[in-house]
Parts: structure tokens; sequence; C-alpha cells
């Protein structure tokens, strides 16, 4: 990303910030994201609408061979016939849905929306227009259901060149004419209620002509908001383009989604502190997502996260295919058709803001029927993912019920009734096909905790040969809490048959990246993309098809991407199961990795403490007489100590 593009994220996040600051004395910061995220799916899918219209409509008009769409004027009877077929032509559904962009009717169009918020209440925003036996579509757009209709706009005959009009042989936008009631009378009178209904229904009508966003479009009228406030929030966001961005008149190659996917993470990353301990359950940080990512490689198969919150691993799963494709040389968009995507979360709100998140993406998803609990309403019972992945919230305790004591899930031991980390754990190896890799991001203790059965499920886990890498994290790298954290990197099948990998059984790979990374501000660590790429390319190359692991530490640091593999003293290190048996099955990688080595100046140690003795006498002189200078001020202002 250059500076340009920097500096244009840069100043939305500061619009961001000033727009949620509108709300905060009127809504809990928790709930910013639902009233902002919302305003800003409208502008978004209108932009996208508004400019898939302006590609149209000079299809339409160009005269070529190989261009179906276009529509010869002299079909016409004058310019006005011309360019209301133009006009009509430019609300057929299947145009929209075949370009994959999203439905937007004229009632939910951010024209509309910003024209009829500045009305006052009561105002008359439109006529409500009846079908007519419900199978003519009205003006906004909805799929007509009359066949054998003539393909022209105007029911007229090809033209000379052969060509008709209507794009493909759809049915005739014609049809898409608004039509009165049976008895001839106008539909009803639709007054402004308020600025929220206004966007409600605006999301309404959206989610009936896209039934992709059935039901996960969160509404605002539930938060009470002031008419001015919302006026100004969509005011605020009147000028923020996501269809060709331009910054002080230099166009930016940034993508509509790629900015929308911006404003996203801002929010879900800025205000999950509000959430508390809440926050956890949809928010991780997007570095660890993508260190994650890295290590697994989903390049194809079933990527499924029992605890997805928003999807933020699926997105960047998307985003890994995407910055990949040149290196792995294949076409980003067709290899995405080889990844699908399963998950569940249990909070309502989250489930709809993660259904979201994919559907503006163009990824498809199957997050069950519904919001539900993972352990006692499992909605993918028969998944068996090529890899899984998850940040359940650390350590919880009220997630048992008696109905989970025989659970089939539980192949290592009963978890304990009081933490749920190695419920997860299991319930993620029971979703993990027998080829496939998981990576889950645990508190700290259940490396080496021994409490209620833990530390015999980890030595079983252990001794099945599942564990494959230990990785620890630095401290400060989530907002919402500030237990340590580690990953686990498992897998059923390390004996390398697929020819990719080298036979890894009995070895795990431990990786101590406490020292990594950089603090972001006073309170946020966060890693760098040079940090990612150490820890990921340590796992591939001790992963390598061929790679000779040695036994002993301080060997020379793995280096490059392709390179072999090599223990670092205090970093990473290669270990067998009799070592790890030794260590009572604990799993701290600081166990392992030892202690990085130090330095040597150089310099003999008896001229070293010399010349320090000397450096010390200096600094207490210097002491001695910043002491005297201050007695002697103090003394001066008739203060003496």
């Amino acid at each position: 990303m250059n500076t340009t593009e920097q500096q244009f994220l840069k100043e939305l996040d500061d619009k961001l910030w000033k727009a949620a600051d509108k709300l905060r004395a009127s809504l809990d910061a928790a709930n910013y994201k639902h009233v902002v995220l919302g305003l800003i799916f409208l502008k978004y899918v209108s932009d996208a609408f508004e400019e898939r219209q302006q590609a149209l409509l000079a299809l339409f008009q160009h005269d070529s061979e190989k261009n179906i769409y276009y529509l010869p004027r002299e079909d016409y009877d004058s310019d006005e016939a011309y360019q209301q077929a133009l006009r009509e032509e430019l609300e057929v559904l299947d145009y929209y849905r075949e370009a994959n962009v999203f439905w937007v009717p004229k009632p939910a169009r951010w024209s509309t929306l910003k024209e009829k918020a500045a009305l006052p209440i009561g105002s008359v925003l439109w006529q409500e227009e009846p079908s007519a036996n419900g199978k003519e579509p009205s003006a906004n757009g909805k799929e007509p259901s009359a066949k054998g209709k003539e393909p022209s706009a105007k029911g007229k005959e090809p033209s000379a060149n052969g060509k008709e009009p209507s794009a493909k042989g759809k049915e005739p936008s014609a049809l898409n004419r608004k039509k009165p009631s049976a008895n001839g009378k106008p539909g009803s009178e639709v007054k402004l209620r308020s600025v929220s209904w206004l966007v409600d229904n605006a999301l309404d009508e959206i989610e009936k002509s896209n039934a992709k966003l059935k039901g996960i479009l969160n509404r605002i009228s539930q938060y009470q908001l002031d008419n001015d406030k919302l006026i100004g929030l969509i005011n605020s966001f009147s000028d923020t383009s996501f269809a060709n961005p331009v910054y002080k008149g230099e166009p930016l190659s940034l993508h509509s989604k790629d900015i929308l996917g911006h404003v996203y993470e801002y929010f879900l990353g800025q205000f999950a502190l509000a959430e508390g301990k809440q926050g956890g359950q949809y928010y991780t940080p997007k570095s660890i997502v993508s260190l994650i990512v890295e290590m697994l490689e989903p390049y194809s198969g079933r990527v499924y996260d029992p605890a997805m919150g928003s999807g933020g691993f699926f997105v960047s799963s998307d985003r890994f295919i995407e910055e990949h494709a040149s290196e792995q040389h294949y076409d980003a968009a067709e290899q995405k058709k080889h990844i699908s995507v399963y998950g569940q979360e249990s909070n309502p709100t989250t489930w709809k803001l993660a259904a979201m998140n994919m559907a503006i993406r163009g990824i498809d998803f199957n997050f069950g029927k519904k919001n539900a609990d993972t352990f006692l309403d499992d909605q993918h019972p028969d998944l068996r993912a090529d890899f899984v992945m998850a940040n359940p919230p650390f350590n919880i305790k009220d997630w048992w019920s008696e109905s989970l004591a025989d659970d089939v899930r539980w192949q290592h031991g009963t978890p304990p009734k009081g933490n749920a980390n190695f419920g997860w754990l299991q319930h993620m190896l029971h979703h993990l096909a027998p080829t496939g890799s998981m990576a889950l991001l645990l508190a700290n203790g259940s490396m080496s905790s021994n409490t209620n059965n833990e530390g015999e499920i980890r030595r079983r886990l252990i001794e099945a040969d599942l564990v494959e890498c230990m990785v620890a994290l630095p401290g400060q790298l989530f907002t919402n809490t500030q237990i340590p954290a580690c990953i686990w990197f498992l897998t059923k099948d390390k004996s390398g048959k697929d020819g990719k990998k080298r036979d890894r059984r009995d070895d795990v790979l431990f990786i101590d990246a406490r020292n990594l990374g950089y603090m972001k501000d006073r309170v946020l660590r966060d890693f760098t993309p040079e940090d990612i790429a150490k820890v990921a390319d340590t796992l591939h190359a001790w992963r390598r098809a061929g790679a000779q692991v040695p036994r002993r530490p301080g060997m020379a640091e793995s280096g490059p991407k392709g390179e072999a593999y090599a223990d670092v003293a205090g970093f990473c290190a290669s270990v067998d199961f009799q070592q790890i048996a030794k260590h009572d099955f604990v799993l701290t990688p600081g166990r392992y990795v030892g202690a990085a080595e130090q330095e040597k100046d150089g310099e003999p140690f008896a001229e070293k403490m010399a010349r320090l003795t000397e450096q010390l006498k200096e600094q207490f002189e210097e002491s001695d007489r910043l002491e005297a200078a201050i007695k002697r001020n103090l003394g001066g202002l008739g203060y003496e100590c």
C-alpha cells in the first residue's frame, strides 16, 4: 500500500472516529458499530450499484459486434423514447446479479436517503406502488415472473443487425414499469416517521431484493437516536466514495471491498474494548489472525471457525489467497472457488455482523440456520474441515451442561466443568478432517495446567501425536484482555504421506515469539509483516519435505523462505516425544528453546572492568556535583536540607 492510500485510509479513520464521537452521549460505545456500519453498508452498496449503472449505460450505447448489451438508437421513434428505454433497462435486476452487485431499490439508494432525511417529519416520501396480481415486478427491480414475453424493451422485433435490445435475452425491461392497482387508484402515501425509520426501511428494501442478506442486516431504530445526529452522520459519509476512490485528485488502486473491510476492522478493533469481556467473542487482532492463516496456508478446502465472531479468519483466508496468487501462479478469483467457509456464533448480533461481513465481500458461507451455542447446539455436526481456526473466549467458566457429560467429542478426556479451554480444543479436533490442520488461541495456562484433568488431557493429546507446533505470544496483543496467550497447532496426520511435508511423527516444533512485535501505542503491541513471516517461515521450513531437522540448539537462524530449518536458541526448537515426557508433558516453548546466546564484544575482562570502574567513578562525581548545586539553590530560596 502506497503513502497516498495510507493517508486516504487515515483520514477515513478520522472520519469514523468523529462519527462515533457524535454518538457518544446517546449510545453505549459497544453499539457504535451497529449504527455506523449500517450506514456505511448502505453507502457501499449504493456506490457499487451506481458504478454498475454507469458501466451498463456505457454498454447500452456502445455499438460493437461483441457487445450483447447494445441498444440501437434506430429501434426507437425519438430521443425521448430511447432515453426512457435506457432508464428502464437500467432497472433490470439481472444485470446487477450477473456482476455480483447487490440490487439497491430506489428507496434504499444513498441519494434518496440523503434527500429524504433532510425533510420535515411527516413529509410524503413517495407513493407505495401495489403490484398487479403479484406477476409484474415493481420498479424496485424484482425479477419478472412472466415468461415468453418479447425480448425487446418495447416489444419490438430485433434490430437489423440481429441483436436484441435486451441483453442475453433477458425479460423485457417493460416488465419493470410501475403499475397502478387493479382499481386504477394510486398506492398509499409513505410518510417520513423518523430518520432511523428511513434507514431501517432502506435496509428492509435491500434484504427483500437480495436473498444473501436476508435476516442479517442490523436495524438501528432500537437505539432511538436523534434525527439530527443521524442526518449529521449521513452528511458526513456522503463524500466517502467506495467506487473509484480519489485522494486529492489522485485515483487510488484500492477496491471498494478493501475500503469497506478496513472500516469493519477499524470499528471492530477500536471499540472491542468497550465490550469488555464480551469483545473477545467476536474480535481477534488482525496481526494474530494473519499469523495463523499464514502458518496454516488455506489455499483450498473447508475452513471452519466454531467461535467466529465477525468472521475475521474467513476474511483473512480470502485475503491470503489474493496475496499469494503471483507467488503460487494461480488466478485468485478461480482459486477462491475452491474454498468454502463454515462458522458458528452464539451472539445473535455478532452472527449477523459476520454474515454481513461475508456478503459484502462476496464470500459464500454457511453459518448454520441460526446463532447458537457451539457446545450445546452444534450447527455443523457432520462437518470435517481441512482447516479449523478459532479464538474462543479464554477460560470461560459457565459453559458446562450435564448433557455434555458423555459427549462424543471428548475423545481425550472430559474437560473441566469450570474451564472450557480443552472443550474448545477437542470440539475442533472432532471437526478436523483426517489430513487437516487446526490452530487455536488459548490462555498460556493451557500449556502447563494440571488442574481438574487438564494435564491428563494434554498428555493424551501428546501421546496421540496430535500436537504439531506451540507458539508463545508476547503480552499486550489484545484490546480486551491482558491474559498471556499461545497458539496450539494440531494435526491428525504428521506422516508426510502427501509428499509435501516430511514425516514429523513424534516431533513438536516450539516457537517462542514473546520478544517479537512492537508497541503500536502505550498499551497495545502488534506484529510487523516481518515478524509474521519469521514465525510462519519457521514452521514451513520445519514441515518441508526432505528437511533434515537438527537436534542441537544454537545454530544459525533459519533464513528466507525456501531455506532449511535450524533450531535457534531462544526462538525455536524441534523436540521429540521423549524430551516432552521428561518435562511432564508441559508445552511451554520457553522450556525447550533455551536462552538466546549473548553476543560477545571481544573486550578482555580486565580492560572492561577498568573502563566500567572509571565510568562509575565519573558518575559518582557528577552526582556529588549535582547534589551540591541543588542544596545551594534551595539555600538561596531560604530552604536548608
